[in-house]
């Protein structure tokens, strides 16, 4: 049996989904668990206990299909966790997210973006058929920093995209030491 499908076996058989599984240098096996989502759910995350039952029961698993590693690391999928299929699209919308394309945005973005522009970071929304972010190309106000109440805001700018035009998406690590949030769904302001 692959190395894949043991750990999807064994991780969706203790109840959690697997979210990448990972071979590096010197032997070491970096396995990613999330906890199954459903919308209009309450948002729960994988804990150290977690981890440690997937642990044991990879460990027993990989030892009885003879797998070879030296070490086995199994984590949450943390702040920047990537973004891969439908389901994980639909369950972030809403948040700030960053996405790479496969190819630049070319002509397509008729003169408001840099034609060979592949990076973008912005807040994930649904559009027909398909998926949008949106963003400001305004700089980050400091902390203290006073803004002219006179000053325009830069205008949101928006780019669609499918998943079949993406190389990379993943959340975008945002960090809020205040405790306090920015709202995830609204003005259309990003936080």
């Amino acid at each position: 049996m692959a190395l894949q499908d043991i750990a999807q076996q064994t991780v969706t058989g203790l109840g959690y989904e697997l979210v990448e599984i990972e071979r590096s240098a010197g032997g070491l096996l970096r396995v990613t668990i999330d906890l199954p989502w459903s919308p209009g759910a309450e948002e729960a995350f994988v804990n150290v206990e977690d981890c440690e039952k997937v642990t044991r029961q990879l460990q027993y698993a990989l030892e009885v299909e003879g797998i070879d590693y030296k070490r086995l690391e199994v984590s949450s999928p943390g702040l920047d966790r990537p973004l891969r299929d439908e389901r994980d699209f639909e369950r972030f919308a809403g948040e700030v997210v960053d996405i790479t394309l496969k190819a630049p945005v070319g002509a397509a973005a008729a003169g408001q973006v840099a034609a060979n522009r592949k990076k973008f970071r912005g807040r994930l929304g649904r559009v027909d058929g398909g998926w949008q972010l949106v963003w400001s190309d305004e700089p980050e106000r400091k902390p203290g920093q006073r803004v002219s109440r006179r000053k325009e805001p830069a205008p949101l700018q928006a780019i669609g995209f499918t998943l079949d035009e993406l190389k990379e998406a993943r959340l975008a690590p945002v960090v809020d030491f205040k405790g306090r949030r920015p709202s995830k769904k609204g003005s259309g302001e990003l936080g």
